[in-house]
């Protein structure tokens, strides 16, 4: 079993992230929110060498031969970067046999990598692209449309990080997180109750504990009152060292309560609390154990039990109690694909309903850098880091503007998509020189 893990860790870390085309790009003109303590630098230049930011400021020679975009009058951010997605693992919401982001009826569920099905020619990649997502946490479900339904599992799986820009490989971090629903959902799988569903996730955390411990006993032969099957087990344990964050779904105030006092019971875990409805009525205990919620402020209605405190003013909330957090977008509970592109109208409501400008940006680019621990190489605009710019041709909040230019990677993006092409195809009927079947 060592054995296979192994090759398996091998398989996924040693893929490189390929530059193909990385070039010499700079931008000059527009107001660059860096993002870091260098704040908005009016009428700068950002060069871009080999897939990194060489530099930031104002009166920055230009080198021969850089290819230059003017920003003049424009925006200039970090790349924007969506925290819960599926994108690259469904096509059709409704189609079982166009979505890999469940193991339904795998015999294992912590186990569960979405890093091996992730499809880089996704029509909805080049979509969200162009409206300034360069990065993504891709996440697995506990559920799947297809004939399998629920997984009956606590457990989703483990969750990837990725780039949106082109090639053949968009994994950044596989094993990024492992992924748990509690609440109702998690209630739902464990009997019925919540308090099921505890008993069920400490068992679990219990056993992978007593595997560490006593795995010579183990590799004799499976102990026949383990509630947990090894896969799982064995998918758990940098869980519970602290090397893979534990992403927990909770929606209502007292399941956050007792996802924070599992913060207490073992603090090398490190716990991301996502979804959040009624977190801004648990403030103190998320401050107090340090941690981040990734969160939809566009949540405002009691649609279940669990969220009758819901309120728009959640985001604003949490900013000011100083808890780190980061804006998603979709629909309710909803993971998003196909509009997984409409965080930053998500983080403009937010500001609509009191969030500071600056921390609903921030909310959407460093932020989630930080949660996921790349903000040494993501989420501002310094140099060093990797290049992933968006010119805005207005505030990039604003529901009318528009990404003029993105990169990705040190890469200029084809702002094309599936939607563009039709779109060009269609939109003259007249034109004769088309075949017949497009007029």
């Amino acid at each position: 079993m060592k054995t296979l893990n192994a090759l398996l860790a091998c398989l996924l870390l040693s893929a490189p992230l390929t530059l193909a085309h990385a070039e010499n790009i700079a931008i000059t003109g527009g107001a660059i929110h860096t993002m870091s303590a260098a704040g908005i630098v009016e009428n700068g230049t950002v060069l871009i060498e080999d897939g990194k930011i060489s530099a930031v400021g104002q009166n920055i020679a230009i080198p021969d031969g850089f290819d230059v975009i003017d920003a003049s009058g424009k925006w200039v951010t970090p790349g924007l970067m969506n925290a819960a997605t599926r994108l690259g693992l469904q096509e059709v919401m409704m189609e079982g046999s166009a979505s890999d982001h469940s193991a339904q009826k795998a015999p294992f569920s912590a186990a569960f990598d979405v890093s091996y099905g992730l499809n880089p020619n996704s029509t909805a990649i080049a979509i969200t692209r162009m409206e300034g997502v360069t990065r993504a946490l891709v996440l697995p479900s506990t559920f799947s449309f297809g004939p399998g339904g629920m997984n009956g599992s606590l457990f989703g799986g483990l969750g990837a990080l990725v780039h949106l820009g082109l090639g053949a490989d968009m994994l950044l971090r596989p094993r990024a997180v492992m992924y748990v629903e509690l609440g109702a959902l998690g209630a739902s799988k464990a009997g019925g109750a919540r308090g099921a569903a505890w008993v069920s996730l400490l068992n679990t955390l219990s056993e992978v504990q007593n595997y560490q411990a006593n795995q010579a006993s183990y590799a004799k032969g499976w102990r026949q009152d383990a509630y947990t099957k090894r896969l799982d087990i064995e998918a758990l344990i940098p869980v519970l060292d602290g090397q893979i964050p534990l992403l927990v779904r909770a929606e209502r105030a007292s399941d956050i309560r007792q996802v924070t006092k599992l913060q207490d019971l073992y603090p090398s875990l490190r716990i991301i609390l996502f979804g959040g409805k009624e977190a801004w009525m648990v403030t103190d205990d998320l401050a107090r154990t340090g941690i981040p919620v990734i969160l939809n402020p566009l949540n405002n209605l009691p649609e279940f039990f669990e969220s009758l405190a819901a309120t728009s003013h959640n985001a604003a909330r949490l900013a000011d109690a100083g808890i780190l957090f980061a804006i998603t977008g979709g629909s309710s509970g909803m993971v998003e694909v196909e509009n997984a592109r409409l965080i930053t109208q998500t983080a403009g409501n937010a500001v609509a309903y009191g969030l500071p400008w600056r921390a609903a940006l921030e909310a959407i680019t460093v932020n989630p850098a930080k949660i996921f621990g790349i903000d040494d190489q993501y989420g501002a605009l310094e140099p060093g880091m990797t290049a992933d710019v968006v010119v805005w041709d207005g505030d990039p909040l604003e529901v009318m503007t528009n990404a003029d230019a993105v990169i990705i990677n040190g890469e200029k993006i084809p702002l094309v998509s599936r939607q563009t092409k039709l779109r060009d195809r269609y939109k003259d009927l007249k034109d004769a020189s088309k075949p017949f079947m497009y007029r």
